[in-house]
């Protein structure tokens, strides 16, 4: 895939632009087969249509091959360091491990769009000295073109109709601090202010209550009430000791944030797995895990978490 091997540690992060099924087939299908020949594990995550492509071109080997509809394990980007790529990579640690990884595809909305190109900007720190390849396929005809420039910022070498072209716009935490884009909130949101932990179970009854009067039931509005709990808990802990939720439905969507006056400063909180010997350190990454999408904003003011859960 590379013009020259990679060191034993080091991270290859390429971008895979195609122009139809042929191409995508004749870009992803040979890093896939290289991989298996050097007995490297390899994984591949992407919408169905795009697994079955690599599943029929591959026949017999496609067994060898660990298959990840990313439409679901993907859904939130932030849950695929974690819960897709890290999480197969983790598990092979003996030598280099080969990913393909499509997170941006026709039909992800102008809702998601900032937190999957953050996603991608975050993937060159959460892999960096990690002996891991990871292949991320952009589909030129269906996706617009300020996301194939920004996919040319967020992946150091760009492949195209078989040439590797390294990118001089390579600027990971430039599209990390470009898109972390204020969130208007709509005028029909309910709101309830806490401070201090006596108010977090009063705060976590107003948004089951919301929950429940916008159409949540069932497992769903649990994610809600746990999510809710994760980051009202962390305003109180890690955050200035007060904030403000606010709940509200969007399209087929309950949406709720939590705003408060802490920066958050790490860019892969709720994206890197904790350390096993940290007791702390699961909360954001829990709401990632149960919500469709999450959103943060990072101001002058303080931090606004957002998430969305499915109706």
């Amino acid at each position: 895939m590379t013009a020259t091997a990679p060191g034993p540690q080091e991270f290859v992060h390429p971008a895979l632009f195609y122009s139809g099924k042929q191409q995508y087939v004749t870009g992803t299908v040979p890093f896939v087969l290289e991989g298996l020949a050097k007995e490297e594990p390899v994984a591949v995550a992407a919408p169905p249509d795009r697994l079955q492509l690599i599943k029929d071109q591959l026949g017999d080997q496609a067994r060898r091959v660990h298959f990840v509809d990313m439409t679901q394990a993907g859904r939130n980007p932030g849950r695929i360091i974690p819960g897709v790529l890290r999480q197969f990579a983790d598990a092979h640690t003996g030598g280099r491990v080969r990913i393909i990884g499509e997170p941006i595809w026709p039909g992800r909305s102008a809702v998601e769009y900032p937190a999957c190109v953050q996603h991608e900007a975050l993937i060159n720190e959460a892999f960096t000295g990690r002996a891991v390849t990871i292949l991320c396929p952009y589909d030129v005809d269906g996706l617009d073109q300020g996301v194939l420039r920004d996919a040319w910022a967020t992946h150091p070498v760009v492949v195209a109709e078989g040439s590797e072209t390294a990118s001089a716009a390579y600027s990971p935490e430039a599209v990390v601090a470009r898109y972390n884009q204020a969130l208007p909130v709509p005028p029909a949101a309910q709101a309830t202010s806490f401070e201090g932990s006596g108010q977090l179970t009063a705060v976590r009854e107003f948004a089951v209550r919301e929950g429940e009067r916008l159409g949540l039931e069932g497992a769903r509005l649990q994610d809600l009430q746990l999510a809710v709990a994760e980051l009202t808990t962390n305003s109180v802990v890690h955050g200035a000791g007060d904030g403000t939720l606010r709940i509200w439905a969007e399209d087929k969507q309950v949406v709720c944030e939590v705003q408060d006056a802490g920066r958050l400063t790490d860019p892969l909180a709720g994206r890197r797995p904790p350390a096993p010997e940290r007791p702390g350190g699961r909360g954001l990454l829990l709401v990632n895990h149960v919500a469709d999408l999450v959103r943060i904003h990072i101001g002058e003011a303080g931090t606004t978490i957002r998430f969305y859960i499915g109706r």
